[in-house]
């Protein structure tokens, strides 16, 4: 009987983990698929960029007086970039042009998330904006947005003076196993999205933004990150901040500082 029952625990246990290998796309990716309209994305002060028939993002309708650079913003794996209009907002008032990236299955656009698509994706947004705009260009990640913005700066031959990372992890196995600490998580995942590998070369500013009480990457994730850098860097830790309650009304002094830090 007890040998019985220990199969029954070790089948179930295995099913366990393979529906956890062949579900964690679904898991890890969360988009918003919606397509939003010209007419609708005015209304969220918003146009597509760079044109409607090759959607890659959005652009505030209205830019500053006096553009000093641009950033683009890559955004979590939540939701779509139509919902991050905090960055124009808080952006423009430090005079730099905001593009919010969309990802390929996000947004309306085609395609099936993975890191090589968005990564992939990441690094042809990043080319067209340089062309378009030229310098200085920034990227600003957000959560999944970092890990996408990382992996784009090992493959990309675009100049990108400063980067921020706003809640990053160090790797997605590493997060993984935090999270699912009862299975082999770290050997399950498809997507490694490794930060810590991906920036070892990266030169320019990196500013990281942490929340001291996130759930979803806890804040060790992110210190093992900045610890790893090897470049100018400076950390912003907002203690008793979470994963979804972060301090981001445009009007706060940090963004700011952070952007003096990136552009000096």
């Amino acid at each position: 009987m007890l040998v019985r029952i220990v199969f029954y625990i070790v089948i179930g246990y295995l099913v366990l983990c393979a529906g956890t290998f062949f579900m964690q796309r679904k898991m890890l990716y969360l988009p918003e698929t919606t397509f939003l309209s010209p007419e609708r994305a005015a209304s969220y002060g918003l146009r597509h960029w760079p044109s409607v028939e090759h959607f890659h993002g959005f652009i505030g309708a209205q830019e500053p007086a006096e553009v000093k650079g641009t950033v683009i913003v890559f955004h979590g794996n939540a939701g779509a970039a139509f919902h991050r209009g905090m960055y124009i907002q808080a952006l423009n008032r430090h005079n730099l042009r905001v593009i919010l990236a969309e990802y390929p299955g996000y947004g309306g656009r085609d395609g099936k998330p993975s890191e090589d698509l968005l990564v992939h994706d990441a690094v042809a947004t990043i080319k067209l904006a340089h062309q378009q705009f030229g310098d200085p260009l920034y990227l600003w990640g957000e959560s999944l947005g970092c890990a996408v913005v990382a992996g784009a700066l090992r493959h990309t031959q675009t100049p990108v003076p400063g980067v921020v990372l706003f809640l990053p992890w160090d790797t997605l196995a590493d997060l993984a196993q935090t999270h699912y600490w009862y299975l082999p998580a770290r050997w399950l995942v498809l997507d490694r999205y490794d930060s810590i590998d991906n920036l070892r070369e990266y030169q320019g500013r990196i500013a990281v933004v942490l929340a001291g009480a996130d759930e979803v990457v806890p804040v060790q994730h992110g210190q093992r990150l900045y610890a790893s850098l090897a470049t100018e860097k400076k950390l912003w830790l907002f203690e008793g901040a979470s994963h979804n309650n972060m301090p981001v009304a445009p009007e706060l002094p940090w963004w700011g500082e952070v952007i003096s830090f990136l552009s000096r």
